[in-house]
C-alpha cells in the first residue's frame, strides 16, 4: 500500500460511520433476485421476468402514497408557490440527480407545448429547477465525490436563488445523501417549504445516521417516505426506488398542474382528487404489461442483440428524440454500477469507446442539449476559492481539478447531436436501437429521424431495434425500418394524464430491465450484488468494502484499505476515461488467491473472476 492510499484509507475509516450503510433497506439485497445471475443463465426472458417481479414493489409504494393523501398535499403546495410566483425546487444526486433535471424537463416541455395563452404558459415553463450534484454535466457522466459535500448542496440551490415562497423536493433514494441534505437546508434557510423524499425506514435512518436524523426530526420539514424495500440489484437505487419517486413526483407535478388549469380555458380532465387513484390504475395496468410473457419474450430479443454486440467487441447505438433524457439516463448509469467506458467526448482520442452512446435529431450539439433539457444547459461555474471555502484542504486540490472539468465547455464535448455521428462511426457487429412514441413515428420529422438513422447502421452491417412506446396493439414498425429490424412494442395505457408520467416510468422500467439483465448475462452481477461498481464516492467506497468483505471473508478495516489501494491502481485510466478492471473483483481475487493487482487483472480479462 501507498502513503497515499493509506492516508485516504484512515481518513475514510476515520468517518466510516457516516456512511456505513449496510443496515438500509435500499443496501439489502431482495430475496426474489438472490439468485439473479443463476437465472440468466438460463435465459435472458427469466432475468427480466424476475426484474419486473420486484417492480411490484413501485406498484404497492405508490398504492401506499396514493392512499396517505400527500400527493394531493404537495400538489397544493406546488400550486399554491407557482400561483403566487413562487418556483420548483427538484434537488438529487447520481440517479435522483437526474430525476430532478428530467421532472424540470417535463414540466418546461408540456408549457412549451401547450395552446393558449403564450404569455402564462411560457412563464410557467420557468418556474422548475433541477439542483443535481455536479450541474447537467452528471447527467451524462458521473461527477467524482460531489454527493459527499452538504456544503455544495447548499451552494449550487443558493446560486439558482431560492428563497422564501419557492417549494424545495429535496430526493435522496437511501436518504442520507449529504449533498442533497445540504439542499434541505439551504431552502429552509431560505425561507423556503422543504419536502425530505427519501426511501428507507425512519426508524433505520434515525438510529444510524446523524444528518438524516437531524433533516428527520426537524417539524419544519415534511418528510415523505416512499420505502419500497430492497431493491432488484442489491444496493442500485436507480432502479424500484427511483422509480418510486418518479411516478410519486410526477403525480404531485399533475396535481399541481390539475389545480393551475381548472380555473383557466384550457383545463384538465381530471379533478385534484382524482389524479392519484387514475394514476395509480393506469400505473397497476402498466406493470401488469411489463410482466406479460409476451413483452418479456419481445423485449429478450432486444437485449440478445445489445448482448451480443458487446460480446463481440461491438458497441450500442441508442436514437431517441421524446424520451431522450429517460434513455440518457438508464444509459449513463450503466458505467458507475457495471463498470463499462462512460459516454465519450468526440474529440478524446485517450478514452475508451463508449459500449453505448445516445443521438438526438438536432444537427448540432448545443442546440441538442437545449433540446433534450427543455432549456439551456446549466452546469457548474465556481472558481477555486469558492470550491476551497467549501471543503477541507486535505481534499481542496482534488475538488479544484473536478470543478474544472464539468463545465459548459466540457458539456458541449459530448455531441449527442448529428455533429457527433462522424465521430462515432457505424461497423458491422454494432446495433442501433430507437426508442420511439408512436407519436414521434406519425410524425414525419420524427419518422424520417428514426428511419435515417436505423437504415444508416443497417448499410454499415449493424443491425437495428426499434423500442415502439404506443398505447396501440396494432401500432407497428413504419415501413421505413430496414429489414430484419427486431421491433417490439412496450405497451402503455391510455390515460388522462397531461404530463404522462405511467409512460415515462414505464419506459424506464422496461429500460432499466433491458441494460440490466444484459449486464448480469456479462457477468457483472453476481447473484443480485453488483461486484463490478466504481467506488467512486463515499458511499460507494463503503459499498465496494462491504462486498469484497463478504466475497473474500475479511474484516471491514482490511478489506477497505485494499479497496483503496486498487483504487489507486486503477485510477490513471479511470480519470482517462479508458477501461479498467473492477476494484471489488481485484481485491477479492488478490485476497482469495494470493494474486497480484497484474496477476488478478489477466484473470478477470479472462473471465475467471468473481461472477464467472
Amino acid at each position: 500500500m501507498s502513503a497515499a492510499s493509506d492516508r485516504r484509507t484512515a481518513e475514510f475509516l476515520a468517518i466510516a460511520d457516516q456512511f456505513r450503510l449496510g443496515h438500509l433497506v435500499t443496501e439489502s439485497a431482495h430475496p426474489l433476485t438472490r439468485d439473479l445471475s443463476g437465472a440468466a443463465e438460463a435465459g435472458v426472458d427469466r432475468a427480466l421476468e424476475l426484474l419486473f417481479a420486484v417492480d411490484a414493489d413501485v406498484v404497492e409504494g405508490f398504492r401506499r402514497f396514493t392512499a396517505s393523501g400527500l400527493a394531493l398535499e404537495m400538489g397544493n403546495a406546488a400550486a399554491e408557490a407557482l400561483s403566487r410566483g413562487g418556483r420548483l425546487f427538484f434537488t438529487g444526486c447520481g440517479a435522483t440527480g437526474r430525476l430532478s433535471i428530467q421532472l424540470d424537463s417535463i414540466w418546461r416541455k408540456y408549457w412549451r407545448r401547450m395552446d393558449g395563452d403564450a404569455a402564462y404558459a411560457a412563464d410557467m415553463a420557468d418556474r422548475t429547477f433541477s439542483v443535481m450534484a455536479g450541474g447537467d454535466f452528471a447527467l451524462i457522466k458521473s461527477v467524482e465525490g460531489f454527493e459527499d459535500y452538504a456544503s455544495f448542496g447548499k451552494k449550487q440551490i443558493t446560486d439558482l436563488g431560492v428563497g422564501p415562497g419557492d417549494v424545495v423536493f429535496a430526493i435522496t433514494e437511501g436518504g442520507e445523501t449529504s449533498f442533497v441534505i445540504g439542499t434541505a437546508w439551504a431552502g429552509l434557510e431560505a425561507g423556503a417549504k422543504v419536502y425530505f423524499v427519501y426511501n428507507n425506514p425512519d426508524d433505520l435512518l434515525r438510529s444510524r445516521v446523524a444528518r438524516s436524523r437531524e433533516v428527520l426530526d426537524d417539524d419544519r420539514i415534511r418528510n415523505v417516505n416512499l420505502t419500497t424495500g430492497p431493491m432488484a440489484i442489491r444496493g442500485s437505487t436507480r432502479m424500484q426506488a427511483t422509480s418510486s419517486e418518479l411516478i410519486a413526483m410526477v403525480t404531485v407535478l399533475e396535481t399541481a398542474l390539475c389545480l393551475l388549469l381548472r380555473s383557466r380555458p384550457e383545463g384538465h380532465p381530471l379533478t385534484p382528487e382524482r389524479v392519484g387513484p387514475h394514476t395509480l390504475a393506469a400505473l397497476e395496468q402498466a406493470h401488469a404489461e411489463l410482466k406479460a410473457p409476451s413483452f418479456v419474450c419481445s423485449l429478450a430479443r432486444l437485449a440478445t442483440l445489445e448482448e451480443a454486440a458487446y460480446r463481440c467487441g461491438a458497441k450500442a447505438t441508442y436514437h431517441a428524440d421524446g424520451l431522450g433524457i429517460d434513455v440518457l439516463t438508464d444509459t449513463t448509469e450503466r458505467s458507475p454500477t457495471f463498470c463499462t467506458p462512460p459516454f465519450r467526448k468526440f474529440d478524446d482520442p485517450e478514452g475508451a469507446e463508449s459500449w453505448v452512446f445516445l443521438f438526438t435529431p438536432p444537427d448540432e450539439t448545443p442546440a441538442a442539449w437545449t433540446r433534450l433539457l427543455g432549456r439551456a444547459p446549466r452546469t457548474v461555474q465556481w472558481n477555486a476559492d469558492d470550491v476551497r471555502s467549501m471543503v477541507d484542504v486535505a481534499v481542496a486540490d482534488r475538488q479544484c481539478a473536478v470543478v474544472n472539468r464539468i463545465g459548459g465547455a466540457e458539456l458541449m464535448r459530448f455531441r449527442i447531436g448529428q455533429d457527433g455521428l462522424q465521430a462515432r462511426q457505424v461497423n458491422p457487429g454494432d446495433v442501433a436501437l430507437a426508442i420511439a412514441t408512436a407519436s414521434e413515428l406519425t410524425d414525419e420529422v420524427g419518422r424520417s429521424f428514426y428511419a435515417d438513422a436505423l437504415n444508416r447502421c443497417a448499410a454499415a452491417g449493424a443491425r437495428a431495434g426499434l423500442l415502439l412506446v404506443s398505447p396501440d396493439p396494432e401500432a407497428r414498425c413504419t415501413p421505413e425500418t430496414p429489414p430484419g429490424a427486431v421491433c417490439v412494442r412496450l405497451p402503455v395505457p391510455r390515460t388522462d394524464l397531461m404530463l404522462d408520467g405511467v409512460t415515462r416510468v414505464a419506459a424506464k422500467m422496461a429500460l432499466n430491465a433491458l441494460s440490466t439483465s444484459i449486464m448480469v448475462r456479462l457477468g457483472r452481477v453476481m447473484g443480485n450484488t453488483m461486484i463490478w461498481v466504481v467506488p467512486s464516492n463515499l458511499k460507494l467506497i463503503d459499498r465496494a468494502t462491504r462486498y469484497v468483505a463478504d466475497l473474500a471473508g475479511m474484516e471491514y478495516a482490511e478489506a477497505c484499505a485494499d479497496v483503496h489501494e486498487a483504487i489507486e491502481y486503477v485510477a490513471p485510466r479511470m480519470e482517462a476515461g479508458q477501461t479498467y478492471p473492477p476494484v471489488v473483483g481485484l481485491v477479492t481475487l488478490r485476497a482469495l488467491q494470493g494474486l497480484t493487482f497484474e496477476r488478478a487483472e489477466e484473470q478477470l480479462l479472462a473471465g475467471h473472476g468473481p461472477g464467472r
